[in-house]
């Protein structure tokens, strides 16, 4: 895992390595073990490494091919890479333990299209000498980020915004459809982003430049999983032997690992699949809190014993996470509602001497391990309420909101004035923070930009998918995407931590997404994953309450963190986006307890006034 950089056909090579070079620093942090930077007329290259396959100076990059036609700057693992390089090794020597290299001589063998035999998560970018082409490549799920900038001075491109601003070649304007995405999911999603010019490259796709120009390439589609229809002790068996396969891939290092275990389903079966396949004892890592009310330790502990592990507690008190708040939105590379949780544990993991952590992301989202899907089901099973004229009941949600007034009820509202009740006219309102009305409030009563989750949302209502399946594409494309992986890259690499999360190996994925909504409905917690690992886990892991980190945020935004909330406002009501009376009442009618002003909805305005004050972004 490391951090890349790159500048396409620079308008002049003069100081252009001085710019790479300040991108590389932007990002250090990403990679301490090594720094490097190559270019010539066409394309400038940077990397900053954190070396977890042969820590050596030979895998140091920009890394060349043997004949140094090809080099490449990447970031991410290629998890298969053993499998490739023997089956290359009859015509391509090896010089070093590397997938780096292994990808170079897959591409030197089968071209660009080498990156369908690819198992794993990476960012690239590869200059083809001989062709005069250049290759920006972002994997299937979109675990590694891509950020782009098309600029006057040339095309740029980055694992992280901040070196894209460090270049110094971009405006830091505030993107209009930006906020409002942000302000209504406490994100941006891709392709966009917070700052107007700059975009991602979206997960699954790859940029091909020459001196024609670009051409982008969608290469592997999610939703074109195939109709999976395998007797069901047939299929639990498949799911068994691909999640293992996924779970024995990703423990491939030659630096200390583990794997964070909260106790619940996901990482007690990726700690249990890790136990069968390791070679020694299994490194485990978990936060617990001296208060019992967020203490999941007796879980944990159950799961370490079970399995032997080499178990690791990392005792926190509530108020060591409140003083980590600041430290942990000053890494954030781009605004999130979300992310402190994540800097903390990763934290805590790397200062315990581990480079390389296992996660059981991506379990919920693939096995309906949330309460929408089973929302979303009961929906399609009254289907019988859109013979209801949308105007009648339009008016019982507003009865329902008058009589009590909740952000509940104001959801509800919202759905059932729904045209219809399905999911691609329900599913967008499940995250949504801010309701439109209060959105154009906030920004002056301005015309609103199109709801991204909405359009997505109408797309994969359409798709010959099961309903379950629907709804994980959504959470996947939307949710995890935006807000949880890209959470756990900046957080993670923000200590030099790498975090592998088997749950999303494209296998699994179009497996699961294959199956029928019989065989997946979770009649108890994500019933076809824990049928799937047999007695593996025990019956007080999968019947247990759902817990998470649910700490007392009200109660420190209205005291300890007050000043520093108003802080962050007062740069919000600064900017000419912002409605200051608008401000100022939803943040009084939180301190006043109101009841459709929760902490969640102020929190990612606070993170927003706070990012954009140091990245020094206009509008």
């Amino acid at each position: 895992m490391c951090g890349i950089n790159a500048i396409w056909k620079p308008q002049s090579t003069n100081g252009i390595e001085n710019t790479i070079r300040s991108m590389n620093a932007a990002i250090a942090h990403r990679g301490p073990d090594a720094d490097g930077v190559w270019f010539n007329d066409l394309i400038a290259l940077g990397h900053r490494r954190l070396s977890i396959l042969d820590t050596s100076p030979a895998g140091h990059q920009p890394f060349f091919s043997e004949d140094r036609k090809l080099v490449m700057v990447f970031n991410g693992e290629v998890y298969n890479y053993l499998e490739l390089k023997q089956e290359l090794s009859t015509k391509y020597t090896f010089h070093t333990g590397t997938d780096t290299e292994v990808l170079l001589a897959a591409y030197k063998e089968w071209g660009i299209e080498a990156i369908h035999r690819f198992i794993g998560m990476f960012a690239f970018v590869l200059w083809d000498n001989d062709a005069q082409k250049a290759f920006v490549v972002r994997d299937r799920m979109g675990i590694k980020p891509i950020y782009i900038a098309r600029t006057e001075k040339g095309t740029l491109f980055s694992s992280e915004i901040r070196a894209v601003l460090k270049s110094d070649w971009v405006n830091k304007k505030l993107s209009k459809s930006g906020l409002h995405d942000y302000l209504r999911y406490q994100t941006v999603h891709a392709p966009n982003t917070i700052i107007e010019g700059v975009t991602m490259l979206m997960p699954g796709h790859y940029l091909e430049l020459s001196s024609q120009g670009e051409r982008l390439v969608h290469y592997w589609k999610m939703e074109d999983a195939p109709v999976n229809e395998l007797p069901r002790k047939q299929l639990l068996s498949t799911i068994e032997d691909t999640l293992l396969s996924s779970v024995q891939l990703r423990m491939r290092a030659d630096v200390p690992f583990g794997a964070f275990l909260s106790g619940g389903i996901d990482s007690s079966i990726i700690v249990g699949l890790m136990s069968k396949v390791a070679s020694k004892q299994v490194n485990t890592f978990a936060i617990t809190f001296h208060e019992k009310q967020w203490d999941e330790s007796p879980y944990s502990q159950l799961i370490a014993r079970r399995f032997n592990t080499a178990h690791h507690e990392i005792r926190v008190h509530a108020e060591h996470f409140l003083e980590t708040i600041p430290e942990a939105l000053n890494a954030m590379d781009h605004p999130s509602g979300d992310g402190p949780n994540t800097y903390v544990v990763s934290g805590a993991t790397r200062k315990a001497g581990v480079k390389m952590a296992l996660s059981g992301l991506g379990g919920d989202e693939l096995f309906a391990g949330y309460d929408v899907f089973k929302r979303m089901k009961e929906l399609e099973n009254k289907a019988w309420l859109n013979s209801t004229p949308q105007a009648i009941r339009s008016l019982a949600g507003s009865a329902l909101l008058k009589l009590k007034p909740s952000l509940a009820a104001e959801k509800i509202k919202a759905t059932l004035s729904q045209p219809s009740l399905d999911v691609a006219h329900a599913y967008p309102l499940v995250r949504q923070i801010l309701m439109d009305k209060k959105i154009s409030s906030l920004l002056h009563g301005e015309a609103l930009s199109p709801n991204v989750v909405a359009q997505l949302a109408a797309i994969v209502g359409q798709q010959h998918l099961p309903l379950l399946s629907k709804v994980s594409v959504l959470e996947m494309q939307t949710y995890m995407q935006n807000v949880l992986l890209r959470d756990t890259d900046q957080m993670s690499m923000a200590h030099a931590l790498e975090v592998r999360v088997p749950f999303l190996d494209h296998r699994l994925v179009h497996l699961i997404l294959g199956v029928n909504d019989e065989m997946k409905y979770p009649h108890s917690p994500k019933q076809l994953l824990t049928d799937a690992v047999g007695d593996l886990i025990p019956r007080e892991i999968i019947d247990r309450p759902k817990m998470g980190f649910t700490f007392p945020w009200a109660k420190w935004m209205k005291e300890d963190l007050k000043s520093f909330c108003e802080e962050q406002l007062a740069y919000l009501k600064g900017l000419k986006s912002f409605d200051e009376r608008a401000l100022e009442l939803m943040w009084n009618g939180f301190l006043n307890n109101d009841p459709m002003v929760s902490w969640s909805r102020i929190w990612p305005l606070v993170v927003l006034g706070f990012w954009l004050k140091k990245q020094e972004v206009s509008d």
